[in-house]
């Protein structure tokens, strides 16, 4: 259990962070899975642009760039989100996308380390269960995340009037 310390470290961090800043999770989700997306279909040309830009002298490695490229939108929107939960009930119905933010950042995440921390993260138990776990993750995650936003709007609607 003592060399799952580091994953749940990983998944502890922003769980907290989310919740206790009071930043909307469903929110961050979403800019999470936004984060993929741009990793998955922009990243490769970004790196070539970069690389042509500063000709690869003390450029930063090809991991470090998907990993910047992954949590630009999330740090953006946790900025941009803060302390954005004001009611109490909402706050605790925030706990769910935000451990379903926790585990997927985790699972996208590792996968783009530097070789070594990745294999001593992917070679843990949890990692194994965490795994098993990701399409599960994502569909549940997916699904709060929009009841979540779905609510936000009926209580944005009785502001306005």
């Amino acid at each position: 259990m003592s060399h799952d310390l580091g994953l749940i470290i990983a998944l502890a961090a922003p769980f907290l962070i989310l919740t206790v800043l009071r930043i909307n999770a469903a929110m961050v989700f979403l800019s999470l899975c936004l984060g993929y997306v741009l990793v998955d279909l922009v990243a490769k040309d970004t790196n070539s642009l970069i690389n042509f830009i500063t000709s690869g002298k003390g450029s930063l490695s090809e991991s470090t760039w998907y990993l910047i490229i992954l949590l630009t939108p999330v740090v953006l929107t946790c900025i941009l989100m803060l302390f954005s939960i004001k009611d109490r009930w909402k706050g605790f119905f925030n706990v769910l996308p935000a451990a379903a933010t926790s585990v997927l950042l985790v699972l996208l995440a590792v996968p783009l380390l530097m070789p070594g921390l990745r294999y001593a993260l992917e070679s843990q138990a949890l990692w194994h269960q965490l795994n098993k776990a990701q399409a599960l993750t994502i569909t549940i995650g997916a699904f709060i995340s929009l009841l979540f936003l779905w609510t936000q709007r009926s209580s944005m609607r009785e502001g306005k009037k």
